[in-house]
Order: structure tokens, then C-alpha cells, then sequence
């Protein structure tokens, strides 16, 4: 079970989610998003968190920017990975040179929502793109908005592997990796207190995940 705690923003971020026993951490690039980090920062940030816990990945999130601009940054910071959050096309991601998680907004529920997300991460997954199913939205990710698990539910057991993200809690996502079975789990404002993460909320998170996980 891969957990990613996302939208860190401070070493101190980088250090609650690493003592969690957190996979990976996502830094926000996306313009005008209140978890953006400057570049500057981030690749501060990821030299410290290189030496201090070499096991956690860094996770670089873009929506809808210009591919030069996606490697530029994920050079100068030194990025393990890439999400893309907008409309990028598979062809897009496979320009990125690092590996790619690719959101997939889930928008609705019933039969043709299954179908179109169910073929949309199959085409990821054809082409070695770790599909992560999200809430639709007006910003990419963040919000603490749900979908409904049902589709992911139904998409799991067709035996496609996916991250679920969207509205997780440390309070619901021993329930939703219970119900779903995700490969793995995202939150970000799922374990905040008053915008900023809590390191009590990111430890509550990653056992009730793995607990779940485990049962």
C-alpha cells in the first residue's frame, strides 16, 4: 500500500510524513494554487529530505503547462517523479522522462462513468502511467472533495491499479482501502490543521491506511 502525503510545502512537512511512514511526498507547481512552491525552495527542500530520508519520493505536480517548463523544474529540483493533473495527453507524459502519475477526475457516478474511467486508466496503464482517480474540480486536487468510491470500487476489481485520492481523512480512508483496495492512497488537505499539515493527523493517516491494508 503506497501512501503519499501531497502538498508539502517545508522540510518540517517532509519530516512528519517521512516519520509516518509515508512513500512519497508532492510538491505543488501549479500557478496560482495556494500549495504552489517556489522552485527555489522545492529543490531546498528535496536536498534536505535526499539526505535525511532517502526512501521518500519526491512527487512534482503540473497542470497544463508547457512541457519545457515540466522539465526545466523537475531537473532543477531533482524530482523522482511527476503527476500530472490537467488535461495532459499520454503522449505528454511519456515526454516527461521521469515516471508519471496522471489524475483522472472523476466526475459522476453509474455505468458510463465506470466505462470512460475504467478505459482511461487501462490506456495509462498500457503505456507504464500510474493512473490516480481524484474528485473533478475547479483546481487540481487540494480541495478535500469525495467522489463516489463505487466507481473505483468497480474499476479496482476489474484489476486495474490505481492511487485514490479525493476527500481521504485519517477518520475514512481505513474504510475506503477496505471497500476500494486502492495500490495506494493521496491526501493532502485530509491531514492539515488550519491550512498548514499536522503531523498527528499525517501519523493517524498512514497507520489507518496500512491497518486497512493489512486486514
Amino acid at each position: 500500500m503506497l501512501v503519499k502525503i501531497c502538498g508539502v510545502r517545508s522540510t518540517e512537512d517532509i519530516r512528519a510524513a517521512a516519520q509516518a511512514g509515508a512513500d512519497m511526498v508532492g510538491i505543488v507547481f501549479v500557478p496560482g494554487v495556494r500549495r504552489r512552491v517556489d522552485p527555489s525552495h522545492a529543490r531546498e527542500m528535496v536536498q534536505r529530505l535526499r539526505r535525511d530520508y532517502p526512501s521518500l519520493r519526491a512527487v512534482g505536480l503540473f497542470a497544463d503547462q508547457p512541457l519545457e517548463e515540466v522539465w526545466a523544474i523537475a531537473s532543477s529540483v531533482g524530482l523522482d517523479m511527476v503527476q500530472l493533473c490537467g488535461h495532459e495527453d499520454i503522449p505528454f507524459a511519456l515526454q516527461v522522462g521521469l515516471p508519471v502519475l496522471q489524475a483522472v477526475h472523476v466526475v459522476g457516478e453509474g455505468p458510463g462513468v465506470v466505462e470512460a474511467v475504467a478505459a482511461r486508466v487501462a490506456a495509462l496503464e498500457g503505456a507504464g502511467v500510474l493512473p490516480l482517480l481524484d474528485a473533478g474540480g475547479p483546481q487540481p486536487g487540494g480541495m478535500g472533495r469525495s467522489f463516489d468510491w463505487g466507481v473505483a470500487e468497480e474499476v479496482a476489481r476489474r484489476g486495474h491499479r490505481f492511487l485514490l485520492a479525493g476527500g481521504l481523512t485519517p477518520e475514512n480512508v481505513g474504510e475506503a482501502v477496505r471497500r476500494v483496495r486502492p495500490y495506494g492512497v493521496d491526501v493532502s488537505s485530509g491531514v492539515e490543521s488550519n491550512g498548514v499539515k499536522d503531523p498527528a493527523k499525517v501519523l493517524a493517516f498512514v497507520r489507518a491506511a496500512r491497518e486497512a491494508a493489512r486486514a
